[in-house]
């Protein structure tokens, strides 16, 4: 497995490279820029590997800036919650309108729920809703890593105080959900450094 985690953008946020070396498939997850988009094209044609999906963990600026850029030039499709999907397309409802640059991706091509398994190669999403930071985040199990978005952070959790926010959401996702998953589980957050569930149960919880 070929794993690459970039940090771009004004708010410093987590793009994620995930692909299958046998197969050269890939997915991207929260390309949160074009200069993010740009790094990202330049790995997929010296590994030569085939972007099959773009996901996005929700559906804020800072992690969906570079959909655009990847899928015109790759057709991978963009995955994200039915919840967020306006988050995609409305300036206004991915606060990109709040730093004067307003931000439309392209639409979904396709939802993703609780529950749902997104294969590429020998790789396989699993889907959990966690929501809190936004009505519709999600985030993925592959193996022992967890990508976590803005759930749940290294020493923290995320900001409930934006539209869509829900502090008792959150907590439910955190504690019912992701703690849950075992103490081994590493976890790749939206923002910050790489931490593990036990990690963050001792710590915080």
């Amino acid at each position: 497995m070929f794993l690459k985690r970039f940090v771009v953008g004004r708010l410093d946020a987590n793009c994620y490279l995930i692909a299958c070396e046998e197969s050269k498939k890939a997915v991207v997850i929260d390309p949160g820029s074009e200069e993010e988009a740009g790094l990202v094209l330049d790995i997929l044609e010296k590994k030569n590997f085939i972007l099959k999906y773009i996901i996005n963990t929700h559906g804020h600026s800072d992690h969906i800036g570079g959909n655009g850029k990847l899928k015109s030039l790759t057709s991978a499709k963009i995955l994200i919650h039915e919840l967020d999907a306006e988050m995609l397309v409305e300036a206004k409802k991915n606060l990109s309108f709040l730093i004067g640059n307003e931000l439309i991706s392209p639409p979904a091509d396709q939802f993703i729920k609780e529950g749902d398994e997104i294969t590429f190669g020998s790789l396989k999403f699993k889907i959990i809703h966690t929501p809190g930071h936004t009505p519709g985040g999600i985030s993925l199990i592959l193996n022992d890593i967890v990508f976590t978005g803005d759930t749940l952070f290294a020493g923290g959790i995320g900001r409930t105080d934006l539209p869509g926010g829900s502090y008792d959401d959150i907590q439910k996702s955190i504690k019912d959900k992701l703690l849950k998953l075992g103490d081994y589980k590493k976890i790749y957050p939206g923002h910050g450094p790489s931490s593990t569930i036990g990690k963050e149960k001792n710590g915080y919880y």
